[in-house]
């Protein structure tokens, strides 16, 4: 059931919202920050935060008080925090919405996220080409130190907080954590081999949290109306999915943008109530749910789950698209939940040439660190590339698959995975169109949309 919350974007329209004047008489202004560090110990605002349910508002969805609860005081290292703001997602662009028109949020959950994992320093790692988002947060840290929430003594306790906004690489892979940890450090932007995992071992080899910016700037919100009534928000409460999060929703919609809902609504919900429907009032090709490595739906897919033990029972039978978008329903509808950046393509849009696409841009991204996803990215891109152009045959079309399942489980990070799941649900889905290019029955003549076209304005052929 869709129903529409203000929590995080309340000062979104207020002008100069981002200013702390607007924060303090809108929002939280930091008075929960200084309940949870003059009244809270570590270990009551770690239990505080499970109950919560924020599941990781990054893609990978893991429970954030449990990520908190993971962390130990070391006896000679610092503790620190790592704020993900890199959001180079193809097709993901909420965070920025945070960054920019509510900067305090993202400051005030960093004091608490610090606070519950023992950490005196935050670090904010943001996409290199957001420099208007960064310029808003350096300027709320700035105000926040002004006002003594930030600094040696904030609120007049002895827990000192700081936070420093870091620019980032300017690469996709260093979304991942362990690639953003080694940016972080001035190293290459690589994916490190785990374990150690990040609260053993994480920035400049100390315990390190790394939780998504929405993440964090949920915070404030949770503890102030208590983390176990923010989750019953949550249309997912009962399958531990809780509170409230933004929701993008762009390609083939007539108003486009980011809205901020309680967790489970459904696609239907996002592309009609919230997107007003499809450019041209056309029907709708595919969905990508939640930024580009996440596999298409379509809306002709169902849910298949016929044991009445299992959590997708009760929508059995019914369209994907009418299942609550949460972590786990979207697994149980064979694709990701993701940024919950939804990305709609109409009918009439050119699938193979998306997906041309698509594997270009993970090409051009992979770091090259592990041959399958080196060697096994550069395959796809120019196997795809191939049939699109004219020069395939189906036996390519074949070689798809193979080349999918070598990268598959096959690499230190996701990235692979979240370049061959995309693929396969693109060769699964629109074979019929693979082999139509493969066979020579399409020319690329016929499908004269641009990436902008496939992407942003809707244009069909």
């Amino acid at each position: 059931m869709l129903k529409r919350t203000d929590y995080l974007t309340k000062v979104y329209g207020v002008p100069n919202g981002w200013t702390l004047a607007a924060y303090e008489q809108h929002s939280t202004g930091y008075r929960v920050a200084k309940k949870v560090l003059t009244s809270m110990t570590q270990e009551q605002c770690v239990a505080e935060a499970k109950k919560a349910n924020i599941r990781g508002r990054g893609g990978a969805g893991f429970p954030m008080g449990v990520k908190w609860s993971f962390m130990r005081p070391h006896p000679t290292k610092p503790a620190y925090l790592v704020v993900n703001a890199d959001e180079g997602e193809p097709g993901t662009h909420k965070d920025r919405t945070l960054m920019e028109l509510n900067p305090h949020a993202c400051i005030e959950g960093c004091i608490i996220g610090c606070f519950g994992i023992g950490a005196h320093t935050a670090y904010i790692y943001v996409r290199d080409e957001l420099h208007l988002s960064k310029a808003r947060l350096n300027a709320a840290i700035a105000e926040a130190k002004a006002k003594g929430y930030l600094g040696k003594n904030p609120f007049g306790t002895n827990y000192a907080v700081d936070v420093v906004v870091h620019s980032g690489a300017g690469a996709y892979i260093c979304g991942e954590e362990t690639s953003m940890l080694n940016s972080l450090e001035g190293k290459r932007g690589e994916p490190r081999m785990k374990p150690p995992f990040p609260a053993q071992a994480g920035a400049f080899g100390c315990p390190t949290t790394v939780n998504n910016l929405e993440t964090i700037a949920a915070c404030p919100t949770a503890f102030d109306i208590g983390c176990e009534e923010f989750s019953k928000l949550s249309a997912l409460h009962h399958m531990n999915d809780g509170g409230v999060r933004l929701y993008g929703v762009n390609g083939h919609v007539k108003k486009p943008g980011v809205v901020e809902l309680a967790c489970g609504p459904t696609l239907n919900e996002l592309i009609y109530d919230i997107g007003g429907g499809v450019l041209g009032d056309r029907g709708v090709m595919c969905v990508i749910t939640g930024g580009s490595s996440t596999p298409v739906l379509r809306p002709s897919e169902t849910v298949n789950a016929p044991d009445e033990k299992s959590p997708m029972h009760a929508w059995h039978g019914k369209s994907v698209f009418d299942v609550p978008l949460g972590v786990d329903t979207m697994r149980g509808c064979g694709t990701m939940l993701g940024t919950c950046c939804v990305t709609v393509m109409a009918e009439g849009t050119d699938p193979v040439m998306a997906f041309e696409n698509l594997m270009y841009f993970y090409h051009h991204e992979s770091c090259g660190q592990c041959t399958p996803c080196r060697e096994g990215s550069a395959w796809l891109d120019r196997t795809v590339s191939k049939i699109f152009h004219g020069d395939g045959a189906i036996a390519d079309v074949d070689q798809l698959h193979d080349i999918d399942n070598g990268i598959m489980g096959n690499t230190i990070c996701a990235f692979g995975e979240g370049t061959a799941m995309p693929a396969l649900a693109f060769i699964h889905k629109f074979r019929k169109e693979l082999e139509a290019y493969a066979r020579g029955e399409k020319k690329r003549k016929d499908a004269r949309l641009t990436v902008d076209d496939v992407w942003n304005k809707g244009a069909s052929r």
